[in-house]
């Protein structure tokens, strides 16, 4: 009778912890109506919402709270219903969803006097309901970041070579001025994404609105083979590293 109920608790354990490898992410998309729109385009904006199914009531709403992009991006409903009136869209895209890893990636898009956008990653521990943050799966980030700046570096090198052969130009500027406050730092590591290729670090250079179209994408990709040296071999993505 013992090894038979220790083999129900093994394969419940087990049927349990195959489930936990992905969760379902359904989408939730709300219209918000404007009393008193500033313009005929800005009487309503879009959220849509992912809504999680885990392996419990308990982390669905986990992952849910984690991966909403009202929350993640900032987003104040009350002041865009009634004050500021820029936001157009909430939305978001699944990126990576297996291995117990599930990767997001939100944005926002809205208009002032320019139309502008915002977009965010997070990477969720799906066994744990909770957003993953870089000291949890990155070892030794000092030279993690000197290593994403070596990559930016060379981004920057090629974007000011493009934007130099751009007609539009002035010859007389120097298109380097545009990166005068490029500085990735330890706070610019939240901002990463996973996927079967590797990790990617993304990184808003900040362009002003007139020259926004020649601004480099910002994602810093490193394949698992160049990240594992950073990688913490008992985290999260320890089992994609090896």
């Amino acid at each position: 009778m013992i090894n038979r109920l220790l083999f129900v608790s093994v394969m419940s354990f087990f049927a349990v912890a195959g489930f936990a490898q992905t969760v379902k992410i359904a989408p939730n998309e709300k219209t918000y109506t404007r009393v008193k729109p500033i313009s005929g385009y800005k009487k309503t904006f879009k959220v849509r919402r992912p809504i999680a199914t885990a392996a419990n009531a308990l982390l669905s709403r986990r992952i849910t709270a984690a991966i909403d992009p009202v929350k993640v991006l900032g987003i104040n409903l009350q002041e865009e219903l009634t004050e500021n009136q820029w936001l157009s869209e909430a939305d978001y895209q699944e990126v990576f969803n297996q291995d117990g890893i599930l990767t997001m990636m939100l944005w926002m898009e809205g208009s002032a006097a320019y139309t502008d956008g915002v977009t965010k990653y997070v990477v969720i521990d799906i066994a744990k309901g909770r957003r993953v943050a870089p000291l949890d799966v990155f070892v030794d980030t000092k030279s993690l970041i000197a290593a994403i700046k070596k990559k930016q570096d060379a981004e920057v090198a090629k974007s000011v070579a493009e934007i130099k052969k751009n007609p539009e130009w002035a010859a007389d500027d120097d298109p380097k001025a545009l990166f005068e406050y490029t500085d990735f730092t330890d706070k610019d590591l939240t901002n990463f994404a996973v996927d079967m290729a590797g990790v990617a670090f993304f990184y808003d250079y900040g362009f002003p609105n007139v020259v926004k179209a020649l601004e480099p994408d910002g994602e810093l990709r490193f394949s698992w083979a160049e990240i594992r040296p950073f990688i913490n071999h008992d985290g999260l993505l320890g089992r994609l590293a090896r």
